[in-house]
């Protein structure tokens, strides 16, 4: 069997409704499953994809993870089917995602912000949320910043909103 995760690609920003879409198959019965976690609580659900025949097919679901009791920006989506032998996971595929609601309280979407002469986190996050004290979620959203003092103009920052 082999599973393609499509969506959502790596560190994308995710809502409480997220949404995993790719392709699936390669056996009979093709059941498949998911976990959604962060280390502290998870959301787990299956889905079905295939033909009923050994062929593949697209899958696309919407995993509400609204009531989970995440604490973390980062989470992990693993998608698998089980070992028919013991329950283990096979052809494990594992996206990290972050989560948007954990950045911004009723996260809904992000904004693109590019980086003009001058600029800095505090100076950004003060123009799009009112306190330069809150650059932190400028951060959280974009892990690719490994310090935050040395942005570049042209940079892209993902600014998070409610």
């Amino acid at each position: 069997m082999s599973i393609n995760v499509q969506q959502p690609q790596p560190y994308d920003i995710v809502s409480n409704s997220i949404q995993i879409a790719g392709t699936a198959g390669g056996a009979f019965e093709a059941n498949f499953n998911y976990r959604i976690s962060e280390g502290h609580d998870e959301v787990e659900g299956h889905f079905m994809a295939g033909d009923g025949t050994g062929g593949h097919s697209q899958f696309q679901i919407v995993a509400d993870v609204a009531a989970a009791a995440f604490k973390h920006v980062v989470a992990y989506i693993e998608v698998f089917h089980e070992s028919p032998k013991d329950g283990s996971p096979r052809d494990l595929i594992v996206v990290p995602v972050i989560l948007g609601a954990e950045i911004v309280p009723g996260y809904t979407n992000y904004f693109e912000h590019v980086v003009q002469s001058g600029e800095t986190l505090w100076r950004i996050a003060q123009q799009h949320y009112g306190n330069g004290n809150l650059y932190h979620r400028l951060l959280a959203a974009n892990p690719s910043i490994t310090n935050p003092n040395l942005i570049q103009v042209g940079d892209l920052i993902r600014v998070p909103r409610s």
